[in-house]
Parts: structure tokens; sequence; C-alpha cells
């Protein structure tokens, strides 16, 4: 491991952490935190490659923030900062149900527990649209784009089609995309 891949890890870690202990509302606030940390604020990756690991890690098997985690994690530093980036988002979650669930009957029917949820819900919503916007600024780039975004869309809310095969057909249909563009412009 070189002292880059070190440094690198650490803060990924440090921010990772930071990200699992103070973000609510799941995976996608949490990639509204990658986007403002990681290609705002520090440009370790473009707009573009956060969505196309949100795509990798929504589409695999597992949690979609930690595949997406591990993914960023190991384009910033290697193997080490794959590591970094999955046990920074992981620990804060576990230690932190493990106490809610040791406390759970004691707060269960607090009046005061369920209107702070409430809050932190709502105000989680805009978080996660404002990512969902810059995010969707980045992936529709052409016509094309939207027709397959509102394809993939109609599957997911009209079929019960997986995930998976709804981002791989996506794929095969740029593939095929693509490949009308060639020869196209060869003629």
């Amino acid at each position: 491991m070189t002292a880059d891949q070190l440094r690198r890890s650490l803060s990924i870690f440090k921010t990772f952490l930071k990200f699992g202990c103070f973000t609510f509302g799941g995976g996608w606030s949490i990639v509204a935190q990658m986007q403002k940390e990681y290609v705002e604020k520090r440009h370790w990756l473009t707009d573009e490659e956060l969505l196309d690991y949100t795509s990798v890690g929504r589409s695999t098997p597992g949690l979609m923030i930690g595949n997406t985690s591990v993914l960023f994690g190991y384009h910033a530093a290697g193997i080490p900062g794959a590591l970094a980036a999955i046990f920074g988002i992981t620990i804060p979650p576990v230690l932190i149900m493990l106490l809610v669930v040791y406390i759970y009957d004691l707060v269960r029917d607090n009046l005061y527990v369920s209107r702070a949820m409430i809050g932190v819900r709502a105000a989680v919503v805009p978080i996660i649209i404002s990512a969902l916007v810059k995010l969707f600024k980045s992936g529709l780039k052409d016509v094309f784009c939207f027709l397959v975004a509102a394809a993939a869309l109609g599957l997911c809310m009209f079929t019960r089609m997986n995930n998976a095969l709804i981002v791989l057909l996506g794929a095969i249909a740029g593939l095929c995309w693509q490949e009308v563009q060639n020869r196209h412009d060869l003629s």
C-alpha cells in the first residue's frame, strides 16, 4: 500500500464514518452526501462516475449504498479504499441499531421520538431530491437517454420485472444505439 493510498483510505474511512453516523434516509441520501463531498468539494470523481457507481451498486446483489461505497473506495484508493469505505459506512449503523434494539421497548410509544422521526423524514426528502436533480442532469444528455429512462420507469412502475434486468436492457439499448450511430457515421 502506498502512502497516498493510506492517506486517502483514512480520509475515506473518516468521511464514510460521518456519513454512517449522520445521514438518515437510506442509500440515496448518502449518495447526495457523496456527491457534495467527492464531486463538488474534493473533485475525486465526476457526477457521471458517481451515477455509474450508483447504477452498478443498485443493480448488483446487496445493499445499494454498500456496493456504491466499495466501488467509490476502490476508485479512490484501491482495495484499502474499498475496505475503508465499507467499514466506515457500516460501523455506525450497526452500533446504532444495536442500541435501538436494546432500548426499543422503552421508546417505541414515546410521542417525542415519533414526532422527531417525522421531522427527520421530512428533512431528508429535499436532500434526496437535490441529489436526484444533479444526477438527472448528468445521466440524461440526449433524446435517446430520455427514451430509455422513460421505458425503464414504465417497466419499474407497471411490471414486476427485476431491476437488474431493466438495467441490463438499458445497457443493451445503449450498445445498439451506439452501433446505429457508428454505422450512420460510416455512411
